[in-house]
């Protein structure tokens, strides 16, 4: 997957996940839809990066408390980096609000990861 589709992918998730859990919010400093359009977009990108260079460091860190949780801290992983990712779009015109790190970040982990893996299904690989 290219990295363009994936940050469409990307935004998509996080359009679901604001939608669905009321502590999430991605601001844009100008209204209307092309800035919200673009903020998600950005907010997909910063989200994107943070989970290519960061991730895989945190989860070779923790490595041991997941095997011990047998995979279960990986939400807690994912949560941080998307609270990362919060603080990183505080330094953009678009922001990534969380409100509660335990229900907000949490569950909105949960639903990128459900969304973003559903529409992965329906995009094509490059690889193919």
């Amino acid at each position: 997957m290219s990295f363009l589709i994936r940050v469409i992918v990307n935004a998509l998730a996080l359009a679901a996940a604001v939608w669905i859990v009321p502590g999430l919010k991605i601001v844009a400093t100008n209204e209307g839809l092309t800035s919200t359009v673009i903020a998600y977009l950005v907010v997909a990108a910063i989200f994107g990066l943070v989970n290519a260079l960061v991730r895989p460091v945190v989860k070779l860190f923790s490595l041991p408390i997941t095997c011990l949780t047998l995979g279960l801290f990986t939400i807690v992983i994912n949560a941080v980096m998307l609270l990362l990712t919060s603080w990183l779009t505080t330094f953009t015109p678009f922001e990534l609000i969380i409100e509660k790190f335990w229900w907000d970040a949490i569950a909105g982990t949960i639903i990128i990861s459900i969304v973003s893996a559903v529409l992965g299904l329906f995009v094509k690989s490059g690889n193919e």
